[in-house]
């Protein structure tokens, strides 16, 4: 294995789906590297959505195999790809509405043992002591990410932003080692914008690789140090933000005709 596979966290090599025919993604291959943050743009109809969905392992792919940390993942769902520590976040996030924000994060916990008969039935002081252990990282999160004075309040009540914060810290309960977050930036007021930046940030320099879509340029500008377009399913360039968005092919793309 070279340097650069050594180096991949999480890799598509050659991924392809159709759907009745037509082609969404066809033959897109990308590696994000251990502690990178990448950006993955294109206008709308690119197919990144289909690729996120095919990475997160919520939609099979047609054709390609898909890569998680050496290990091929291409025939698991999104179910077991997050125990191996593949966290997928959602364009609109969906929590339990009438569920507390605490509750809501609880839910992201992983493995246990109250959750399994045997367990709760025969060791109730390890479910008890896995249940505070949770119930404590729980806190931990909110407190991160600027939840824990809304804790004990129903998840209906949060705004765009925040809902996108509670997503992240539910996620993160998992531990995951890649993050997928799709449009962190959409719906989100500016003011609180510049706060959840500062946390995808912070999680990134806790070792988590970071692939996202992103429609704000100026936000993949100063997240990524290097982004992937896609356009017509395919990868159209790659680099650096200030060489990529600036490509004549790259501003074709966007704007067509109007370029």
């Amino acid at each position: 294995m070279g340097q650069g596979e050594a180096d991949t966290v999480l890799e598509a090599r050659d991924l392809a789906r159709s759907f009745q025919g037509v082609a969404a993604v066809g033959g897109m291959s990308l590696r994000l590297s251990r502690g990178e943050m990448l950006g993955l743009i294109g206008p709308n109809g690119a197919g990144k959505t289909t690729m996120f969905n095919m990475l997160a392992g919520s939609l099979p792919p047609s054709s390609g195999r898909i890569l998680l940390d050496g290990r091929d993942v291409t025939a698991e769902g999104a179910e077991r790809r997050l125990a191996r520590g593949l966290g997928r976040s959602f364009q609109i996030p969906r929590p339990f509405p009438e569920m507390t924000v605490l509750e809501n994060v609880l839910c992201g916990a992983q493995d246990q043992s109250g959750e399994r008969v045997l367990g709760a039935l025969f060791r109730p002081g390890q479910s008890r002591r896995d249940e505070d252990a949770a119930v404590e990282k729980a806190r931990h999160l909110t407190d991160f990410l600027m939840l824990s004075h809304l804790e004990n309040e129903p998840a209906r009540i949060l705004s765009g932003g925040q809902r996108k914060l509670l997503e992240l810290a539910r996620l993160m309960m998992a531990d995951p080692q890649v993050l997928l977050l799709d449009e962190p930036a959409a719906g989100v007021n500016p003011s609180l914008l510049e706060d959840i930046m500062e946390r995808i940030v912070a999680l990134n320099g806790q070792g988590v690789s970071i692939l996202l879509i992103e429609h704000n340029m100026d936000m993949v500008a100063r997240l990524c140090s290097r982004v992937v377009v896609m356009a017509l399913g395919r990868e159209l360039a790659q680099g650096a933000p200030e060489a990529v968005i600036r490509d004549p092919e790259v501003v074709r793309a966007y704007l067509g005709d109007a370029a």
